[in-house]
This record gives C-alpha cells, sequence and structure tokens, in this order.
C-alpha cells in the first residue's frame, strides 16, 4: 500500500505526537515494575516469616471470601511462585521500557534533524 506523502509540518506534529505517547507508555511500563517490585517484595517477606513457623503450624490460603488449610509447604511455594512470576514480569516490562526509551530517543533526534533543516533553509 502506498503511503501518503506528509508535509513538513504534518511530520512534525506526528512525530511530536509519537514521542508524548511513547513517554507516556515508559511512565506505565515504570509504575507497573514499581507495583511488581512490591509484591515481589511482600511475597517474599511473608515467606520469610512463614519458614521461620514450626511446621505443625496451621496456617490458610485466602481463596475468594474464605479460608482453605494448607501445608507449610504448598504455601512456602506458592509465595516462591509469586516472586518468580512478578521477577519475570519485571524484566519483560524493562526490556519493553528499554525498547520504548531508544524509540523516544529515535524520534527525537529526527524532530531535531527536522529543526535543523528548516534552519538551513
Amino acid at each position: 500500500p502506498l503511503t501518503p506523502v506528509l508535509s513538513p509540518g504534518q511530520a512534525f506534529t506526528e512525530l511530536q505526537a509519537k514521542v508524548m505517547d511513547t513517554q507516556q507508555k515508559v511512565k506505565l511500563a515504570d509504575l507497573q515494575i514499581e507495583q511488581l517490585s512490591k509484591t515481589k517484595k511482600h511475597a517474599h517477606l511473608t515467606d520469610t516469616e512463614v519458614m521461620m513457623l514450626v511446621d505443625e503450624t496451621r496456617m490458610y490460603e485466602g481463596v475468594g471470601r474464605m479460608f482453605i488449610l494448607q501445608p507449610k509447604g504448598v504455601i512456602h511455594n506458592q509465595l516462591l511462585e509469586k516472586q518468580r512470576i512478578a521477577e519475570e514480569k519485571i524484566k519483560e516490562l524493562e526490556q519493553k521500557k528499554s525498547y520504548l526509551e531508544r524509540s523516544v530517543k529515535e524520534a527525537e533526534d529526527n524532530i531535531r534533524e527536522m529543526l535543523m533543516a528548516r534552519r538551513a533553509q
């Protein structure tokens, strides 16, 4: 398909919009990373406390609005899994954020080049 030819002004405006949109996505990724880090830390701290208890301690898992009696090992494994999943998601978001930041830099460089080309005319 043919792409429409944009005037310099339209291209400039589109690039600015892309930069702003991408910067918003970077901020969102930062917030998600922060939230996942808190989740991971909470699971780690909870697991540390759980592991200090004797094995016979009655432990309950919250499921909806009820609680189910679970062995210590099951609770421990669930908390480890929660940490692992959070860590994976954090890595994915950091890669996405890195890509978005490169994209912003490229777009800003293009804007700079457009401005310099205008001044040179």
